[in-house]
C-alpha cells in the first residue's frame, strides 16, 4: 500500500488511490485515470476538463479528487458484485415442510473448475455440502431433487 500523499496539478495520491491527468490519445483533450493502490490497471478513465487557457488541463484539487475516488470506488464495487453474481447462485426450497436455501458457489480454477453445492437450513446452518461440476445447473427442481435424494451428490 502506498502511504505517500501527493498533491500535484496532474498527479494526486491519497486514501489508496492515485489520480493521474493524461493526454487523451483520441483528441486534443485530457483524461484522468484513477488507479487503486496495488493495481496495475486503472479502475476508471474519463475525460478531464481543460484549463482556462484551453490548452492545458485544469489542475486537480481536493474536491475533484474526492469525487473521482468515490466514482472509481463505485465502479470497482459494481464490478465485484457482478463477478460475485456470476459465480454464486442460490434458490429457496421447501421439502417436507422444512425451508432450505440451496447455494451453488463456482470455483473458477484455471485447470479444473468446480462448484460447491450447499444446503443451508432455516437457522443458517450448513446441513450438506458436495462438490459438483462447474456447469451444474441450479434450479428449484434440481435443488429439490438433491434434498429429496438425501443430500447425496447429484447425478
Amino acid at each position: 500500500m502506498n502511504d505517500e500523499i501527493i498533491k500535484q496539478d496532474r498527479l494526486w495520491a491519497d486514501n489508496g488511490w492515485t489520480a493521474r491527468v493524461i493526454k487523451n490519445e483520441d483528441d486534443d483533450g485530457w483524461a484522468v485515470a484513477m488507479t487503486r493502490d496495488g493495481e496495475a490497471e486503472p479502475a476508471l478513465v474519463g475525460p478531464w476538463t481543460m484549463g482556462r487557457d484551453k490548452k492545458n488541463p485544469k489542475p486537480l484539487d481536493t474536491s475533484a479528487f474526492n469525487t473521482l475516488v468515490k466514482t472509481a470506488a463505485e465502479v470497482v464495487r459494481r464490478h465485484e458484485q457482478q463477478a460475485y453474481a456470476q459465480l454464486n447462485k442460490n434458490v429457496a426450497i421447501t421439502v417436507a415442510g422444512d425451508k432450505w436455501t440451496v447455494a451453488l458457489e463456482i470455483v473458477p480454477d484455471e485447470f479444473e473448475p468446480y462448484a460447491l453445492l450447499k444446503a443451508i437450513d432455516a437457522l443458517g446452518s450448513e446441513a450438506a455440502r458436495v462438490k459438483v461440476r462447474a456447469d451444474f445447473k441450479l434450479t428449484i427442481a434440481s435443488a429439490t431433487a438433491w434434498a429429496e435424494g438425501g443430500w447425496h451428490k447429484p447425478g
